[in-house]
């Protein structure tokens, strides 16, 4: 067998501490892609689920989270069902409440809706990052500890900050096209564990020479 195997809960069973995420999510508007990693060592990695705030069946969004991520300790996403309607007066959510007050309920289609929240293939997460409802992740992106994400990141591109913002870009364009087209991650997983040494080597021209071993 190559690589480890992608339904196990523990890819390495020597570390607790991570998680292969498709196998321990139970909410079905969370959907994870094999081999997709979750790590904590300040509690049990398989509490991720608590780290998706606000995540209501009745708005029906979901969290989708491509093949190969890795996400670190602290990461929270904040899903639709945080937000307040914006258009009244108040934005206080009286309906929630009690004592009469849970009449004032509002016609859910004007409250804000920013869509799924969506996480490409090859993403790197680092610690405490927190990514706003309906944020899109372009694959190969990297977001940077702490990070508050709230727009849309373009793939292969570093962010970072409060509110996240544009690093630089990882490669040149023409070298981010030609990856998004290789698809690595989609490989089946001999031909990724055979070409393992080019996928991790830093000379990025070697993987533009077209040396990609076959199955």
């Amino acid at each position: 067998m190559f690589g480890p195997n992608p339904n196990d809960i523990y890819p390495n069973p020597k570390y607790k501490s991570i998680v292969f995420l498709k196998n321990i999510v139970t909410n079905p508007n969370i959907v994870v892609g094999d081999y997709t990693f979750y790590s904590s060592e300040k509690e049990c990695p398989t509490q991720f689920e608590k780290h998706v705030t606000h995540h209501y069946d009745w708005v029906g969004d979901k969290l989708v989270i491509g093949k190969f991520c890795a996400i670190g300790e602290g990461i929270e996403f904040i899903m639709n069902g945080a937000n307040h309607r914006m258009c009244s007066i108040t934005t206080y959510p009286f309906d929630i409440l009690d004592g009469g007050w849970e009449l004032s309920k509002p016609d859910y289609p004007i409250m804000p809706f920013k869509g799924d929240t969506v996480i490409g293939n090859d993403v790197w997460i680092g610690q405490n990052v927190t990514i706003l409802p309906g944020v899109k992740i372009g694959d190969g992106a990297i977001l940077g500890a702490g990070s508050l994400v709230t727009k849309d990141v373009e793939p292969y591109t570093i962010i970072g900050g409060n509110p996240a913002k544009a690093i630089r870009k990882r490669f040149t364009d023409e070298r981010i096209e030609y990856l998004l087209d290789v698809k690595w991650w989609d490989w089946d997983i001999e031909k990724i564990s055979t070409n393992l040494n080019l996928l991790c080597s830093c000379d990025i021209n070697v993987v533009q020479k077209g040396d990609i071993k076959p199955k």
